[in-house]
């Protein structure tokens, strides 16, 4: 069995071991706005919900290649608010267009001709037709490595969640069946939350 030794390994070789054995991760579509008002918007695949005591999640941006912090990380450090959109099927393609990197002055909206909505308690405005979003307002930033790739943990509080009515079941709940999620696996691989099973848990 092949055996690695990290420390031997660039962090590129890294990142592409983690992102082929840690699958399906989720996506957190992030907007977020900038000091000068411009909407951004980028996805991100180590997301995942923290717990309810309080409300919260977690995405990891990762430095530029230039060291840089991306304009996500940026902007919510600025203004201590976000929302994270639930990605389903029908929008894969605009959200794959929204991880171009552009200028901080150029919203990814417009460049992936995404609709934007406005948030109920946050500046930065969702996705209009994600199925679910998060309002968030910024718990925790970890800066855990630096220069190109660091990686950065953002916990965020969530304030205020939006749902379309169509996802939900006849107790008001998220149906998976209905919300055809889609996630990341290695390399330019994505699944889709289609294929389910039940097991029951013990006592």
């Amino acid at each position: 069995m092949p055996e690695l030794d990290i420390q031997r390994l660039s962090p590129a070789t890294i990142y592409q071991h983690l992102i082929r054995l840690i699958q399906p991760r989720p996506i957190a579509w992030v907007s977020t706005i900038s000091p000068s008002g411009i909407p951004n918007l980028a996805p991100f695949s180590f997301f995942s919900g923290v717990g309810t005591v309080p409300p919260s999640l977690v995405f990891c941006p990762a430095n530029r290649r230039d060291g840089r912090p991306k304009d996500t990380l940026s902007n919510l450090l600025a203004s201590g608010e976000f929302v994270v959109n639930l990605v389903p099927f029908e929008l894969a393609v605009p959200m794959n267009r929204s991880a171009a990197e552009l200028d901080p002055e150029h919203s990814e909206f417009l460049h992936a001709d995404i609709q934007t909505a406005h948030s109920a308690v946050v500046r930065p405005p969702r996705v209009l037709l994600s199925p679910a979003s998060l309002e968030c307002r910024l718990l925790h930033h970890l800066p855990l490595g630096t220069g190109p790739g660091g990686t950065n943990l953002v916990v965020g509080q969530i304030l205020h969640i939006h749902l379309a009515p169509e996802i939900l079941d006849e107790q008001g709940f998220p149906a998976p069946e209905k919300l055809d999620l889609i996630g990341r696996l290695g390399g330019q691989l994505y699944c889709r939350t289609r294929d389910r099973f039940e097991l029951e848990r013990p006592e």
